[in-house]
C-alpha cells in the first residue's frame, strides 16, 4: 500500500516552504492560485489526499453586466445557489455598473475573491487572457467571443439548436425563410447563422442576403424594426427565424400591424426558451437552452479548479432542444 505523503515531502517536491504547503493543504487563503495549484498537483503526484473535502476559501466574483431578465436570472440564481451549495459565497455584480472599463484588471489584487464566473464578457480574449495570465481562476459562462482554448467556458449548442429550428420551419414547407441575427461580432450569432443556413442547404435552398438583418442589440424594439423591414420586402419571406424571443416579440408586433396572422399568414420562432415566448399569442416556438444548467455546469468547473483537478475538456456545450408551440405551421400557399 503506498504510504501517504508528508508535508515535508511536497515541500522538497515543489521548492516550496513547509508553511506554505500547509497553508494550501489547509485550505487557507493567503497563497496564489499558481501556487496552490502547484501544491495540490504535487500531492496527488504523491499520494496526499489534500484540502479536497473542504470548501475553497475565498468568495466567487459573479459578473453579469446586463439586466437580470428572464435569460440572464435563471443564470445567476441558478450559479448562486450552487456557488452555496459548494460551502461558498457569491459576490454579484450585475447590470450596467458591471461594464466599467478595467474591472476584470482588479479582479486578482481583490482581497478575499477565490475565483470568478463571468457572463457573456463584452472584454476581447487577449483581455480575458490577460486575466489568465495573473493567475485568478474564472470560467467564462456564454462567451461573447470566442475564448481562447485554455480558458474554460460553457455554452449551449447553438449551431444544433439554430439548426433544429430552422429544419422544422423547412419540413412546414417553408423556404422564403427571413433571418433577424444577432450582433455580428457575436460568437452566438456566428454559430447560429451556421446553423440556419445547414439546415436550409440540406433542403437546398441558399438563404438570400437581403432576407437576412443583423440587430445590435437582441431587444423586442430592434426584432420590430428589423422584421418591419423584412415584411416590407416586395417577395416578403413566409416565416422569420429570430435570434431570441425578445425579438420574436417584436417581430410579432410587426406582423400584426401589417394584419398578417401567425401562423397562418407568417410563421414566427425564436431561441432560448424564455418565460416572455409563454405569455405571447401565440405562444412562441424556440429553442431551450438549459440556463439554469449551464450555471450549476460554470460553478462546477471552477469548484474543480481551485481543487486543483485537471479539466480535460475546458470548452463544454450543452445540449439544445426544438420546442413546438403555436407560432409556427405550413407555409402558406403561393403560385410558382
Amino acid at each position: 500500500m503506498k504510504k501517504r505523503a508528508t508535508v515535508r515531502q511536497i515541500a522538497a517536491e515543489t521548492s516550496l516552504s513547509i508553511a506554505t504547503v500547509s497553508r494550501v493543504l489547509n485550505g487557507q487563503d493567503n497563497v496564489s492560485p499558481r501556487t496552490r495549484e502547484l501544491v495540490l498537483h504535487a500531492a496527488r503526484r504523491l499520494g496526499h489526499d489534500g484540502p479536497a473535502t473542504r470548501a475553497p476559501a475565498g468568495a466567487v466574483f459573479v459578473r453579469c453586466p446586463y439586466l437580470l431578465d428572464d435569460y440572464f436570472g435563471p443564470m445567476v440564481s441558478s450559479i448562486v445557489e450552487t456557488i452555496e451549495l459548494h460551502g461558498m459565497t457569491a459576490v454579484v455584480n450585475a447590470g450596467t455598473a458591471a461594464r466599467r472599463p478595467g474591472m476584470l484588471t482588479a479582479l486578482p489584487r481583490t482581497a478575499g475573491l477565490a475565483g470568478g464566473v463571468l457572463i457573456l464578457p463584452p472584454e476581447s480574449p487577449d483581455e480575458l487572457a490577460r486575466l489568465r495570465d495573473q493567475g485568478f481562476p474564472f470560467v467564462v459562462l456564454d462567451p461573447r467571443t470566442s475564448p481562447p482554448r485554455d480558458i474554460v467556458a460553457v455554452s449551449s449548442a447553438h449551431v444544433t439548436g439554430a439548426r433544429l429550428v430552422m429544419a422544422h420551419l423547412v419540413e412546414l414547407g417553408h423556404r422564403q425563410v427571413g433571418i433577424i441575427a444577432g450582433p455580428q461580432e457575436w460568437l452566438v450569432t456566428t454559430s447560429r447563422m451556421a446553423g440556419y443556413v445547414a439546415a436550409l442547404a440540406d433542403a437546398g435552398v441558399l438563404p438570400s442576403p437581403e432576407r437576412i438583418r443583423f440587430v445590435s442589440e437582441p431587444s423586442m424594439a430592434n426584432g420590430y424594426r428589423a422584421a418591419a423591414e423584412l415584411l416590407g420586402l416586395p417577395d416578403r419571406p413566409t416565416a422569420l427565424a429570430c435570434f431570441n424571443d425578445k425579438t420574436a416579440v417584436g417581430a410579432l408586433r410587426a406582423a400584426r400591424e401589417r394584419g398578417l396572422r401567425v401562423p397562418r399568414d407568417l410563421s414566427i420562432a425564436g431561441f432560448d426558451d424564455a418565460d416572455i415566448g409563454q405569455a405571447t399569442d401565440p405562444m412562441l416556438t424556440t429553442v431551450h437552452q438549459p440556463l439554469a444548467e449551464m450555471g450549476r455546469m460554470a460553478v462546477t468547473m471552477l469548484t474543480r479548479m481551485l481543487k486543483g483537478h485537471d479539466l480535460d475538456a475546458r470548452h463544454v456545450e450543452l445540449g439544445t432542444d426544438l420546442v413546438i408551440r403555436s407560432s409556427t405551421g405550413p407555409a402558406p400557399f403561393t403560385e410558382a
